[in-house]
């Protein structure tokens, strides 16, 4: 019912920044009325939580892996979630995906939330 799709990955040097974007469409209200998170997943590794950001953008957290560096916002009006990326590393290079909370609040666990992204590629070179 809900599609998210994501953009503005690709190759960066380390130090670099990139804005991913995610945007829904279909029916529903996901990005009015839910959480949204980011999680970002490498080659053999787990998929790893990132940050998220609650219903209206009151509050966020993060990884303590970018906090700091990342920032999540979103904005409904657009239906789009945010993620900047500053000053990146190697180890941040994966496969990053949106995902779309069942409620109002956004959890750091992948299994929480209903909705998810096709991922987009981000690789930070050293």
């Amino acid at each position: 019912q809900v599609q998210l799709v994501e953009s503005g990955g690709g190759l960066v040097q380390a130090g670099g920044s990139l804005r991913l974007a995610c945007v829904a469409s279909g029916r529903g209200r996901i990005l009015s009325n839910n959480g949204m998170g980011w999680f970002r997943q490498a080659p053999g590794k787990e998929r790893e939580f990132v940050g998220g950001i609650n219903w209206n953008g009151s509050s966020d957290h993060y990884a303590d892996s970018v906090k700091g560096r990342f920032t999540i916002s979103r904005d409904n009006a657009k239906n789009t979630v945010y993620l900047q990326m500053n000053s990146l590393k190697p180890e941040d290079t994966a496969v990053y995906y949106c995902a779309g909370g069942r409620g109002a609040y956004a959890s750091g666990v992948a299994k929480d939330y209903n909705y998810w992204g096709q991922g987009t590629q981000v690789t930070v070179s050293s």
